[in-house]
């Protein structure tokens, strides 16, 4: 080693032994209790001595020293195991299984190989390089490991006490992380790179001020992690996947030193393929699937984790919209807890009369169909059962006089039906495919099958009541447009009636003649657009235009002159207004009809138009019946209330909800046995306005 790199080294060395210690003596002045506390000392102090040996060897270049720095660095490391399985390990009740005893042996096995194989160094056991070899694979897998345990801690720590540990866990594993690059990169190309070597103390000294941030929140560890099943799962991944590194590192070891000038080569390429292998196993669902099944056998006593798995089941449920994406994401939901790959669902049509496949995953469509009163659905009604079509072909008799459909034979790989319940009876029910891996089915699968097929029948019970209640809103809309439509069409009815009665006396009369055709092609025009807005919705197809006001008044005092008694008009030229001409007509006429109506033919009926202003004025007044307070405050605007014998109680809620929709307002001013003024408030027509609705027609042309 040059003098650059001892001089780094030694300082590198020499802070780390210094500030671990300083670390070391305010854990001891803070006077920590418990197993925690004493564990975290511990392996402070290990890492101090490891730093003051490792200093020691940089200045006297003794290689005592370097083996004492070596066994020091093993005794640090094992202080860190024991202070992180102190967090990890949870306290148990008399004759609770230890679960966490595969963390406990792997870790004293790192630690206990890599003192042999020093030991076995000093004392001519093997050869320096066997040595050094073995203990580079060691050291690499105490890094590994140690990531292993951090991963565990901060995946179950609780959310009251990660912000106590989080620091702590981050410069852990900054420091680990550093070693696993520099023994992995030693193992690949057998050789350490000096530089992050000497660095490396320095590295592992970052972390002091996070330790010690830690220690000051956390004053009694007690983190109480607890073991999930994902956990579990997660960490034997990583750790398979540390050890499978650690035996390619080996092998290329040996590929590079007997493979000659072709060595490096065939190193390089061999790291290349175990890295693309590993990614194959990672991304392979039946792997994943094995590894799952064996860690619930062997290290729960219980399969599921329910809480997960009801979770993950709601959320997969509650993620849909439609009825066809829910029943694809319920197939995936029940798949998913057997390792099944594929699955199909079968749904109750809506006469009750057969059920048919309404969803598929990762299957083929299938267009036969059971009916309701099949021996199938009786046995899924009356038992609620499983079937085990395995079983069922092996022993028949399990399921009494079920006699399966020959459609459900012809379904590939079809594995186990799962009923599908509500309290209204059998919705439907989903046939599961054989699973990626060896499932045994027992008493605690088919109960979570039994409780997840009703959860899922709840969501989708729920959801066809949702677009029940979309398609009923659908035609209550459509039914009061109709009787919006049916109120027009009653008062163009009225008007040709009155036109024919008057057809006898009139019929040589050219004026009255000229004015029948006006009639009949207005209602002709008027017939033709409510037919349109029956098609095309409540809504006005065209925007806003101008409306000249005081026209439309007199047209409609035309229309009413058989009538008494007649309008009398008090204009003011020259009022435009917004709005679409048909309907205002049609709302100034309804209110005219209603004081015709309601006056006597020695009464008085009048029509002022006037600008009250920004705004177009109507009034309409008579001095007919009148209203009550009462009945104009709660009853007038709204449909199917009217104060006429005949009336349908449709045309005051049409116009209110017209002018509103066009900012105005309606105004009512009514007495009972006096008469009623009502004013119309409509947005004047601004030459601005002119200009942009007549941009629309000029880009339409």
């Amino acid at each position: 080693m040059d003098a650059t790199l001892t001089t780094v080294t030694a300082w590198s060395f020499g802070l780390a032994g210094v500030g671990f210690a300083l670390l070391a003596g305010y854990l001891m002045l803070s006077a920590r209790r418990g197993m925690p506390g004493l564990a975290l000392f511990v392996a402070v102090a290990f890492s101090a001595l490891w730093g003051g040996l490792g200093f020691a060897f940089a200045v006297t270049q003794e290689f005592s020293l370097l083996i004492a720095t070596a066994i020091a660095d093993l005794l640090r490391i094992a202080g860190w195991y024991s202070f992180l399985l102190v967090l990890i390990i949870r306290p148990r009740a008399h004759g609770e299984p230890f679960q966490e005893r595969w963390l406990l042996i792997a870790g004293i096995g790192l630690v206990v190989v890599g003192l042999v194989a020093h030991l076995a160094g000093v004392a001519g056991w093997t050869t320096p390089a066997q040595t050094a070899q073995l203990a580079l694979l060691d050291s690499l897998g105490l890094a590994v490991f140690a990531l292993v345990l951090i991963e565990i801690l901060l995946r179950n720590v609780p959310a009251d006490s990660r912000w106590g540990v989080k620091p702590l866990c981050i410069g852990l594993i900054g420091a680990f992380v550093f070693d696993v690059y520099v023994y992995a990169e030693a193992l690949l190309f057998n050789r350490i790179d000096a530089d992050a070597f000497s660095v490396r103390a320095l590295i592992h000294a970052l972390a002091i001020p996070l330790i010690a941030i830690s220690a000051a929140r956390s004053r009694e560890w007690r983190s109480k992690v607890t073991l999930s099943h994902r956990l579990v799962y997660h960490s034997a991944a990583l750790a398979a996947s540390g050890i499978y590194l650690l035996f390619v590192a080996a092998t290329g070891y040996y590929v590079r030193f007997f493979g000659g000038e072709w060595g490096r080569a065939f190193q390089v390429a061999l790291f290349v393929a175990a890295l693309l292998f590993l990614g194959m196993l990672a991304q392979s669902g039946s792997v994943r699937a094995k590894l799952r099944v064996l860690i619930s056998k062997h290290f729960f006593s219980y399969r599921y984790d329910y809480r997960e798995e009801w979770l993950r089941f709601t959320q997969t449920l509650s993620a849909c919209e439609g009825q066809s994406a829910l029943g694809q994401q319920i197939i995936r939901g029940l798949a998913d807890m057997v390792e099944s790959p594929s699955g199909a669902l079968w749904l109750r049509d809506a006469a009750g009369r057969h059920y048919a496949q309404s969803a598929r995953w990762n299957t083929p469509a299938c267009s036969a169909t059971e009916e309701a009163d099949g021996a199938l659905v009786r046995f899924l009604s009356d038992s609620g059962w499983v079937i085990n079509l395995d079983e069922y072909r092996s022993v028949p008799d399990r399921y009494g006089d079920l006699r399966l459909p020959e459609w459900l034979s012809e379904v590939p790989n079809a594995w186990r039906v799962v009923p599908r319940a509500s309290s209204e009876g059998l919705i439907g029910f989903v046939i599961l495919a054989t699973p990626r891996t060896r499932v045994d089915v027992n008493w605690e699968v088919n109960d979570l099958f039994k409780t997840a097929g009703r959860q899922a029948a709840t969501f989708l019970g729920q959801m066809e009541a949702t677009e029940a209640l979309l398609e009923t809103r659908k035609f209550d809309a459509f039914n009061r447009m109709s009787a919006f439509v049916v109120h027009d069409l009653k008062n163009i009815v009225a008007q040709l009636s009155l036109m024919l009665k008057n057809a006898e006396r009139h019929k040589g009369n050219p004026e009255f003649q000229q004015d029948m055709l006006m009639t009949v092609s207005h209602a002709t025009d008027r017939m033709k657009q409510l037919m349109m807005q029956l098609r095309e919705g409540t809504t006005p197809v065209n925007a806003p235009r101008a409306v000249d006001l005081a026209e439309t008044i007199r047209r409609i005092r035309r229309g009413k002159m058989g009538q008494e008694p007649v309008p009398e008009l008090e204009l003011e030229q020259s009022v435009i207004a917004r709005g679409h001409e048909d309907r205002v007509e049609r709302v100034i006429g309804h209110l005219v009809q209603n004081a015709i109506d309601a006056t006597s033919k020695s009464g008085r009926v009048w029509i002022r138009l006037q600008r009250h202003g920004d705004q177009a004025m109507v009034e309409v007044g008579d001095t007919g019946s009148g209203m009550s307070a009462d009945f104009v405050r709660e009853r007038l605007f709204k449909p199917f209330h009217t104060t006429k014998q005949s009336g349908m109680g449709i045309g005051a809620y049409e116009s209110f909800q017209y002018v509103q929709e066009l900012g105005g307002t309606i105004l009512v001013d009514s007495v009972v046995g006096v008469g009623t003024r009502m004013r119309v408030l409509l947005p004047l027509y601004e030459t601005s306005n002119s200009a942009a609705d007549e941009a629309p027609r000029k880009a339409a042309a």
